[in-house]
């Protein structure tokens, strides 16, 4: 593997991914932003990523997200043919994505260790639902199931009332960042272990299970059953335990208002008018405004109930104290804070069509992450039409 600074850090880097619809693709994604070649297997009919949602023409404009910097390679993986050209394309690559069920692989004759028999240096990154082994293994595993069983669902909603979800696939996308740090870790320690018998050095298997990569962020809701017995419980859009956090309503919207540090406190409350609160010393440490988290959500709701967001944002921001705007579509294509870091990234598709796709994340001083081509039609193995920067596209886009 090498890499050169404007081809990306992983420039050199053979990726195939034999991944559908959004773990593994979004895995494959974010490898394929910041250089590595991602070949991208997918059936004769296609990824059906690729009719997912709103479409232009006969394609979703999602899949430029999903697929750009990748290539596309049509096999039939259930037939001879298929899966032995898929092991020509595997015995060349240091990486395979894959995000089958658990077995199918080894039904296919594309277990590691058959694979990893032409190429020992293999990275296999496997994403599941439940993991490759354990009592639940076969069962059928989707981001949105992953995400009750991970801890995340129970605590999503308005207390007494049914769970609700994020609105988007949240435990693929964890669960594909989780893969992609797997990778490099693997990638670190092939790196490791070359010597004269292993001159790749030595691959392994990364395995991800979906629920696995929510749990992992469930921050304190295990140890504090593990040491108290405390299940902790919806508390709508507040953050229980810290406070004061919410989001409040204001007279033509709704911000979140963070004033749950020490000194935010004080400044918050002497920004509302509430000096009375600031100075009172029951509130000078969070766990005396937990136990008058009520009161402190009233007087903050009776302040911003009066005012605009934009007033609201103006008079926090100029006392310090973290305030938000909660954004939509359109106030996410307008800001000029976006813009400026490189989060809208405007391309020129088929047909002409303008469409702005987030730029590469994380941000890399020195080999940063880049759209290098677009996404590819089914079976499109060469690169795919650079897409335009922001000034070669006409205001009418």
């Amino acid at each position: 593997m090498t890499s050169t600074s404007n081809a990306g850090p992983l420039a050199g880097l053979k990726v195939v991914e034999l991944g559908q619809l959004i773990a593994g693709p979004f895995a494959g994604k974010t490898l394929g932003d910041f250089g590595a070649e991602v070949i991208k297997v997918e059936p004769p009919g296609g990824d059906p990523l690729r009719q997912w949602r709103m479409l232009h023409g006969s394609t979703s404009v999602w899949w430029q997200v999903s697929s750009r910097n990748k290539h596309s390679v049509v096999l039939d993986l259930r037939t001879a043919e298929g899966r032995a050209d898929v092991r020509t394309l595997i015995d060349e690559a240091d990486v395979l994505i894959e995000n089958f069920k658990p077995g199918t692989m080894e039904a296919w004759g594309l277990s590691y260790e058959e694979l990893a028999r032409n190429n020992p240096g293999l990275i296999m990154l496997r994403v599941s639902g439940y993991g490759q082994d354990g009592p639940y293994r076969d069962r059928p595993g989707f981001a949105v199931v992953a995400e009750a069983m991970g801890g995340l669902r129970h605590l999503m909603g308005e207390p007494g009332r049914m769970p609700v979800r994020a609105g988007i696939s949240l435990g693929d996308t964890l669960a594909a960042l989780h893969g992609v740090i797997g990778v490099l870790l693997a990638l670190n320690h092939r790196h490791a272990t070359i010597s004269p018998e292993a001159p790749r050095g030595r691959g392994q298997v990364v395995d991800v299970a979906l629920y696995e990569a929510v749990f992992n962020c469930m921050e304190s809701l295990l140890p504090e059953y593990s040491a108290f017995g405390a299940v902790r419980q919806p508390a709508g859009s507040a953050l229980p335990g810290i406070a004061p956090s919410n989001a409040y309503a204001c007279s033509d919207g709704k911000v979140v208002i963070g004033g749950n540090g020490d000194s935010i406190f004080q400044r918050l409350m002497r920004a509302i008018g509430r000096d009375d609160l600031a100075a009172d010393p029951q509130l000078a440490g969070n766990a005396g405004r937990v136990a008058r988290v009520a009161e402190l959500d009233a007087a903050i709701a009776d302040w911003t109930a009066a005012l605009t967001v934009d007033h609201v944002l103006a008079t926090l921001q100029a006392a310090q104290v973290p305030v938000g705007r909660i954004y939509t579509a359109k106030d996410i294509a307008e800001d000029p804070h976006y813009r400026a870091r490189g989060m809208l990234e405007e391309l020129r598709i088929e047909g002409g069509l303008a469409l702005t796709v987030p730029g590469a994340v994380p941000k890399l001083s020195a080999t940063p992450g880049s759209i290098r081509s677009l996404a590819p039609s089914l079976g499109q193995r060469g690169a795919s039409t650079t897409p335009e920067p922001p000034e070669a596209l006409d205001s009418e886009g």
